[in-house]
């Protein structure tokens, strides 16, 4: 293979075959995020944010976004497709190569001491279950708390940071990838069934649930954080 078509290659495996990209048709319920899921080769989002897709594709917690506020707050919905069968991990590659094209998203990154949580394992010990090998991925959002299977705790800690809308920083020292339930029933004020992130204490009863419920602490500490600080970005070019 000649040099030029190495290159077009290399370029084809890192970028979506096909990609569209649309306002939200309908809001996804209980979820700030959307939903996003995954097949080899296939990603489908919807009701994401531009700032959904950089958080899913770099790994970063919403606080650790530094940009427009149009970032967060207009909604689309994504359907990507890649020329062959290819894990999460790459799809997560053609993401950003997307948000470069299509977004013309650029940023660079610096240091910043931040408000943060330091999650460990409570002295009662960490109430988890490990999934079996096979688990596929899930979340799911209700009204009273969130089910996951197959997360890591560094996935757990992102996406606990943004119903606290403060860093998360995992320093639990588990390394596999578990099932929970969380459920903020029996922490929520007397008389009220549903979670609703306006109460005057709704930081503490999440702090709460996680010990409680999943034998997990939170401490507010003052830590460095990586901040991406978005220099450009522009609305979706057209599909």
């Amino acid at each position: 293979m000649g040099i030029a078509a190495l290159l077009s290659a290399t370029a084809s495996a890192q970028t979506f075959a096909v990609a569209s990209i649309r306002p939200s048709a309908a809001e996804v319920q209980f979820e700030s995020d959307g939903k996003t899921a995954t097949t080899p080769g296939n990603l489908t989002m919807r009701d994401v944010t531009v700032a959904t897709c950089i958080k899913w594709a770099y790994g970063v917690q919403d606080s650790q976004i530094s940009g427009p506020e149009w970032l967060k707050s207009e909604h689309f919905d994504i359907e990507a497709k890649a020329d062959a069968p290819v894990p999460d991990d790459q799809l997560k590659l053609m993401m950003r190569a997307l948000l470069a094209d299509r977004f013309k998203l650029s940023f660079h990154r610096q240091e910043k001491e931040l408000r943060s949580y330091v999650m460990t394992v409570a002295k009662s010990g960490a109430k988890l279950h490990e999934s079996a090998p096979d688990t596929k991925p899930f979340r799911e959002n209700s009204a009273i708390g969130t089910v996951v299977k197959a997360m890591t705790m560094r996935e757990f800690a992102d996406f606990m940071a943004d119903a606290l809308q403060t860093p998360i920083v995992d320093m639990s020292g588990m390394t596999g990838r578990y099932n929970l339930v969380l459920d903020f029933t029996p922490y929520l004020p007397p008389g009220e069934h549903v979670m609703k992130m306006e109460f005057d204490n709704s930081t503490g009863i999440i702090i709460s649930a996680m010990k409680g419920e999943l034998g997990l602490d939170l401490e507010s500490k003052k830590e460095n954080v990586e901040v991406m600080v978005i220099d450009g970005v522009e609305q979706p070019s057209d599909n």
